[in-house]
């Protein structure tokens, strides 16, 4: 089979990012990586409280906390203070690892 050489022109996401939200290190970018984050942590924390069968009461309930908070928590919409997500996590029988390392700079 014969190999297609015409280039494609291809845009990093991460220039396309950088396009929207600011280089590494600026405040617009910073704000993103944040929600970015805090959207992750959440998407993990629903799928680990669905595959556990539980409901966002019942979650909160065992952490003591309101299912308001597990809601705005699971839709990245609150910042979470890491002793909460131990708790949430530990709540669904999953241990918690945290892992530091800097930042790329270009």
């Amino acid at each position: 089979m014969e190999t297609d050489t015409k280039k494609m022109d291809i845009t990093l996401l991460e220039d396309l990012i950088t396009e929207d939200f600011g280089p590494i290190g600026t405040a617009e970018r910073d704000q993103f990586e944040m929600e970015c984050d805090a959207f992750i942590i959440g998407e993990r924390i629903k799928d680990e409280r669905l595959r556990a069968g539980m409901t966002q009461e019942q979650l909160a309930s065992m952490v003591g906390t309101k299912k308001s908070y597990i809601s705005r928590i699971e839709k990245g919409r609150t910042d979470i203070q890491l002793s909460t997500l131990v708790k949430l996590f530990q709540g669904l029988g999953l241990h918690v690892s945290v892992r530091v390392s800097s930042l790329s700079r270009s």
